[in-house]
C-alpha cells in the first residue's frame, strides 16, 4: 500500500492543476492562484515561473510567490546558464543543495537565503515555454514524488502560456499587418491602383505584403514580398524589411541595386530571414517600368490588343537565401497606356499537392487591361472564389489609364 501522506499530496496537486474555475482567469490571475497553491502544497518558500522570450534563448521571469522581485526587476537568464538555465537546457528537472554564484545565476536567489532548489521544464506540444522552480531556505532533499507532481503542474502553466502566447501574438500579428499594410494608396495622374490581403487560414497572418508610395521624380514605387514563416515573427521581419526597403528606395533609383542593398541588411540583422520580393518603379512620364525579382513569381502584364503574359524578368535568390547577393539584375518594361500590371505573392497560385504552372496559367488567363478594382475582384474570383486561403494571399494591380479616361 502507497504511502497515505503521499497519496493525499497528489490527490490534492491534481485538484489544484484541474480545478475548472482557473479557467476563467486570465493569465496574470491564473500564475497568481496556481504558484500561490503550489507554495503551500509543496511547503516551500518560493515559487517561480521564467517563459521563454520570443528568440528562445532567453529566459524572462514572468510570475513569482516569495521572490516576486524577480518578475518586478526583469530577471533573464540564457538558456545554458546557470540553474534554471539548465533545466531548459537539459529539459529535464534540475535540483541543486546549495545556492550561490557557482550554481545560479541571479543572485536574488542566495540572497534570500535559499538552500534548495528544484527546478523543471515547462513544454508544450515539443516545444520549450518555460521552467517552473521551487526553492526552500531550509536544507531538504525533494523526492521522485514530488518532482512528478512539480511536473504535472508545470505541464499545466506550459499550457496555459502556449494558448495565452498563441493569441497574443496572432492579435499582435494583425495588429502589426493592418498597420503596415497601405490604409490609401497614393494618387497619381493618370495612373490607377487596388489592392488585396487575406491571411491564410492554416498559417494565420504572416510575413506576405504589398506597398505603394511616390517616388522623387514622379516616380511610383511598387512592392510585394513574401517573408518565409508566420505568425507575429514573419511579421516582424516583414515590418523591417518593409521599412529598409522604402528607405534605401530614397537613396537608389535602380530596383535591383534597392534589392541587393535590402539583401545586404538582412544578411547582417536578419541571418534567419528568408523573403521573396518583387520591387518596381514606374516613371511616370515615361512609362516605364524598372522591375527586380528576389526570388519572387514575375508579374503578370495585360496590355490591350494582345494576350496578358509574366514579365520577363531575371530571378535572382530570395533576401537572405545566403550570403548578401552582389550584381542583382533587374529588366526595363515599357507600360502602355491602358494597360494593367498584376503583382502577387505565391498564396494566390498555390495548391498544395497541386501543378504551380496550371494555376499561373489561370492567373495569366484573368488578367486582363481592366480596372485596377474590376482586376482584383476578377482575379480572386477565379483562384480563390468561395474556398478560404490556406495561405496569405497579396495582390497588388496598377494600371496606365487610357487617355480617354484622363481627357
Amino acid at each position: 500500500m502507497g504511502d497515505p501522506q503521499v497519496s493525499t499530496r497528489r490527490l490534492r496537486v491534481l485538484e489544484a492543476i484541474t480545478d475548472g474555475t482557473l479557467r476563467e482567469l486570465d493569465l496574470d490571475k491564473f500564475f497568481e492562484v496556481l504558484l500561490w497553491r503550489v507554495r503551500d502544497l509543496f511547503e516551500v518558500d518560493t515559487v517561480t515561473v521564467l517563459l521563454t522570450d520570443a528568440s528562445g534563448e532567453q529566459l524572462v521571469a514572468r510570475a513569482a510567490s516569495g521572490l516576486e522581485e524577480e518578475v518586478f526587476q526583469g530577471v533573464r537568464v540564457p538558456v545554458g546558464a546557470g540553474f534554471a538555465g539548465q533545466v531548459a537546457q537539459r529539459r529535464e528537472a534540475v535540483q541543486v543543495d546549495h545556492v550561490d554564484e557557482s550554481t545560479v545565476v541571479n543572485p536574488l536567489l542566495w540572497q534570500r537565503g535559499l538552500r534548495t532548489l528544484l527546478g523543471v521544464p515547462m513544454v508544450t506540444h515539443g516545444d520549450l515555454t518555460g521552467v517552473l522552480h521551487i526553492g526552500s531556505t531550509t536544507t531538504r532533499r525533494f523526492t521522485d514524488e514530488e518532482i512528478d507532481l512539480l511536473q504535472l503542474v508545470a505541464d499545466r502553466l506550459a499550457m496555459a502560456a502556449h494558448v495565452h502566447r498563441s493569441r497574443s501574438e496572432r492579435a499582435a500579428a494583425t495588429l502589426l499587418q493592418d498597420s503596415l499594410l497601405p490604409s490609401r494608396l497614393p494618387a497619381a495622374d493618370g495612373w490607377e491602383m487596388a489592392a488585396r490581403y487575406v491571411p491564410g487560414t492554416d498559417s494565420g497572418v504572416g510575413g506576405d505584403w504589398y506597398d505603394v508610395f511616390p517616388l522623387p521624380g514622379g516616380r511610383i514605387g511598387l512592392v510585394i514580398g513574401d517573408v518565409v514563416g508566420n505568425g507575429l515573427p514573419a511579421a516582424i521581419v516583414m515590418g523591417r524589411l518593409r521599412s529598409a526597403l522604402r528607405a534605401y528606395a530614397l537613396e537608389f533609383a535602380d530596383p535591383a541595386e534597392v534589392l541587393g542593398k535590402l539583401d545586404r541588411k538582412a544578411s547582417h540583422f536578419e541571418s534567419s530571414t528568408m523573403a521573396t520580393v518583387a520591387y518596381a518603379v514606374i516613371d511616370t512620364a515615361t512609362c516605364r517600368m524598372d522591375l527586380a525579382l528576389a526570388g519572387h513569381l514575375p508579374p503578370v502584364l495585360a496590355a490591350p490588343g494582345r494576350p496578358a503574359a509574366f514579365v520577363d524578368a531575371p530571378i535572382g535568390p530570395p533576401i537572405g537565401y545566403a550570403l548578401a547577393v552582389t550584381g542583382r539584375r533587374g529588366t526595363v518594361v515599357d507600360v502602355p497606356d491602358g494597360a494593367l500590371v498584376a503583382l502577387y505573392t505565391d498564396g494566390l497560385v498555390e495548391r498544395r499537392g497541386q501543378d504551380l504552372d496550371g494555376w499561373l496559367e489561370v492567373l495569366r488567363e484573368a488578367v486582363t487591361p481592366v480596372s485596377p478594382e474590376t482586376a482584383c475582384a476578377r482575379i480572386m474570383t477565379t483562384l480563390v472564389n468561395d474556398r478560404p486561403a490556406t495561405d496569405d494571399i497579396a495582390l497588388l494591380a496598377i494600371r496606365h489609364s487610357p487617355a480617354v479616361d484622363r481627357s
